[in-house]
C-alpha cells in the first residue's frame, strides 16, 4: 500500500486501550487504532459500537474511561489542556453538516478563525472565498444560508469550514449519507482530490459501500468492543461472521467488483 503525502514523523493518530462506558455498558473495551500520516481509512461497525464516540474521543470531546490517545504527536487530554497544542491541526465534518442556520456560508467557515484570533477581517474573506473554491462551490455560495443549499452543497460547506484552518487531519462523520449516487460519487472524488493537493489525512466514518471501496486505503471494524483493521482484500478472507456478513453480502459484492480508484492510495 503507497499512501499518499505520508510525511512527518510518526503515525497521525495512536489509540492505544480506549475503554468507553455509557453507564455499565462498556461501548469500547481495550481498543486500538494507529493511522498513518496521508491514510483514508474508513471506519465501518454495526449500531451501537460507537463509530462517531470513537471519533470524538480522539478529537477530545469524549472522555474514555481508560486509554490513551495521541493526535499528530500530541497527547490528547479531555480537560482542554491539548486544544492549544492542536489548534487548527485537525478539522471535523460532522455527519448534517453542523452548519449555524442564521450564518452565511462563509460566515460558517470563518468560524474555527475567529475562534483562533487574529486573522484580519478581510483576509478572513478571502480565506472563505478559498474554501468554497476549495471544496467545488460556486463563488456565490458565501453569501447563501444554510437552507438556501442543497444537501450535497451542505456537506461541502461544512467541509469548507472544517478545511479553515488548514488541518492536516480531517475527520467524516458519514459524508455521503443523504447524497443521491452521483453526488456521493463526486464528492469521494472531492475527498482523494484534497488528499493528494493538501496531503490530508483523513478518517471517515461511512456505511457507504462505493466510498469503503473507492477511497480507503484501509477499513477499520469495530467489533466485539474492539477493533480489526485491514485493506479490503484482508478483511473479505475474514472468517468473523459479522464482517462476513457485511462484507460477502450482495450490496457489497456490486460495490467491490468495480475497480478501486484509491490506487493512488490502495
Amino acid at each position: 500500500m503507497t499512501i499518499q503525502g505520508s510525511g512527518g514523523a510518526g503515525p497521525a493518530i495512536e489509540v492505544q486501550g480506549v475503554v468507553t462506558r455509557f453507564g455499565t455498558t462498556a461501548i469500547h473495551d481495550g481498543l486500538d487504532l494507529t493511522v498513518e500520516r496521508g491514510e483514508i481509512i474508513g471506519v465501518v461497525g454495526g449500531s451501537g459500537t460507537g463509530k462517531t464516540v470513537l471519533l470524538r474521543t480522539i478529537i477530545g470531546l469524549q472522555r474514555p474511561a481508560q486509554g490513551t490517545v495521541s493526535l499528530l504527536g500530541e497527547t490528547v487530554s479531555w480537560d482542554g489542556s491539548s486544544t492549544e497544542a492542536l489548534a487548527g491541526r485537525f478539522g471535523m465534518l460532522f455527519q448534517d453538516g453542523a452548519l449555524f442556520s442564521a450564518l452565511t456560508v462563509g460566515q460558517n467557515i470563518q468560524v474555527p478563525m475567529r475562534e483562533r484570533g487574529g486573522i484580519p477581517g478581510m483576509l478572513m474573506d478571502e480565506l472563505s472565498r478559498l474554501k468554497v473554491s476549495l471544496v467545488g462551490l460556486p463563488p456565490d455560495a458565501c453569501g447563501k444560508f444554510p437552507s438556501e443549499l442543497s444537501g450535497g452543497m451542505k456537506k461541502r460547506a461544512g467541509l469548507a469550514r472544517a478545511l479553515a484552518l488548514d488541518p492536516e487531519v480531517v475527520f467524516l462523520d458519514e459524508p455521503t449519507a443523504g447524497l443521491d449516487p452521483i453526488g456521493a460519487s463526486d464528492f469521494d472524488e472531492l475527498i482523494l482530490d484534497l488528499r493528494r493537493a493538501l496531503g490530508l489525512t483523513v478518517v471517515m466514518v461511512t456505511h457507504d459501500l462505493d466510498s469503503l471501496a473507492r477511497i480507503c486505503d484501509r477499513i477499520a471494524v469495530l467489533i466485539d468492543k474492539k477493533i480489526v483493521v485491514g485493506t479490503m482484500e484482508e478483511l473479505t478472507r475474514s472468517e468473523h461472521p459479522w464482517i462476513q456478513s457485511y462484507f460477502h453480502g450482495p450490496r457489497a459484492r456490486a460495490a467491490f467488483d468495480r475497480p478501486a480508484t484509491a490506487g493512488e492510495g490502495g
